[in-house]
C-alpha cells in the first residue's frame, strides 16, 4: 500500500544513509543547477511520465522543493501513482542546505 508522509530532514538523512532512496527535486532548473540535495532528481511536469514509467516504486522517494510547502502535494500525487513510500522533506531545500551543506552538490 502506498504511503505519503513528511519529513524532518534528519529522519530524510537517516533514511539517506540507511538507503536506497531517491530525493526528488521539483524546484525550478535554475535553482536545481545552482545548488541540489546530491543525486537528486530534477522533476518537471514534461518529466513525470518518463520518471513513473523508469522509477521502481519499491524504492523510498524524497520530494524536495523551496521551503517544503509545494513538495507535499507533489509527494501525494507521486503515492496516488503507486509507490511505496513517498515523504515530503519538511523545511525544503533551503532547511536542508542549511543543515547539511555538504549533502549539496552544486
Amino acid at each position: 500500500m502506498s504511503r505519503y508522509a513528511r519529513i524532518s530532514p534528519e529522519d530524510a538523512y537517516q533514511k539517506m544513509l540507511d538507503g536506497p532512496v531517491t530525493f526528488v527535486d521539483i524546484r525550478d532548473e535554475a535553482s536545481y543547477t545552482a545548488a541540489h540535495i546530491c543525486d537528486a532528481v530534477h522533476l518537471e511536469n514534461a518529466d513525470i511520465p518518463s520518471f513513473i514509467d523508469k522509477t521502481d516504486t519499491n524504492i523510498t522517494l524524497i520530494v524536495c522543493c523551496y521551503h517544503g510547502n509545494m513538495s507535499q502535494s507533489a509527494g501525494s500525487w507521486l503515492a496516488e501513482k503507486g509507490f511505496d513510500e513517498v515523504y515530503s522533506l519538511d523545511g525544503g531545500f533551503a532547511e536542508w542546505a542549511s543543515k547539511y551543506p555538504d549533502e549539496c552538490d552544486p
